[in-house]
């Protein structure tokens, strides 16, 4: 499975030839670095760690320093690993680059969503509010009871998953099959159709589709510089 690390600048939007509007997320992918290649033999199983962004060495342990020495290259600020047979053939300290993406392929974004504090069910979990007419129960925004679940028998239990209030956001997620609808080389972006998570300048993981749908052609976009050269 091939894929790419890279920041979430942000979301703007694109026209097609045909005026369609396309909300699109940019996400910035400077080349990434084979920091590691492991190996069935060794490890068992065949994969390739790869480094995103450049960090100051005086911020970096002599762990990561050491790592990355091996590859030739700067400590690097994120690493993944990618289990994928087309970087089997990649050497220690090659660049993995954009181009391994082309337009209208589908991914899958992997993110840590934004951290919302604390919530209720209402905002958590879509709950409905409770009645609010006069001389009701003036139980309008909690969440109710807990322990009975109409079962008699397990009285007192609290059933794993039953919906409450706590902590929502900032945990990992994935926003699936989304369509790449531009690949620019030459400034490292991508441009995918739609939301993907977390905040901007967000580390992402950009990489096949598990479970793909049918792959769609690349819409035609509006060329810009070509209107400009005219």
């Amino acid at each position: 499975m091939k894929g790419i690390l890279g920041r979430k600048l942000g979301m703007t939007q694109v026209f097609t030839e045909d005026g369609v509007l396309i909300p699109v997320t940019v996400v910035e992918a400077t080349p990434n670095i084979v920091l590691q290649k492991k190996t069935k033999e060794n490890d068992g199983y065949n994969a390739v760690q790869l480094g995103f962004e450049d960090v100051k060495e005086r911020r970096a342990t002599k762990a990561k320093k050491g790592h990355c020495d091996k590859a030739s290259t700067a400590p690097k600020r994120f690493a993944r690993e990618f289990k994928s047979e087309e970087y089997a053939g990649l050497d220690l300290g090659a660049e993995v680059k954009v181009d391994v993406f082309n337009a209208g392929d589908i991914v899958d974004v992997i993110g840590t969503s934004k951290g919302k504090g604390y919530n209720g069910t209402i905002v958590r979990n879509n709950a409905h509010q409770g009645p609010k007419s006069h001389g009701g129960s003036k139980n309008i925004r909690h969440i109710g009871s807990l322990a009975t679940n109409g079962i008699t028998s397990r009285q007192g239990r609290i059933l794993k998953g039953t919906i409450m209030a706590g902590q929502e956001g900032g945990y990992r997620t994935t926003n699936k099959n989304l369509q790449i609808v531009k690949v620019d080389v030459e400034n490292n972006y991508l441009l995918i159709k739609g939301n993907v998570p977390g905040p901007k300048r967000g580390m992402v993981i950009v990489q096949n589709a598990k479970c793909a749908k049918k792959a769609k052609p690349a819409p035609e976009l509006v060329n810009y510089t070509k209107s400009e050269e005219e």
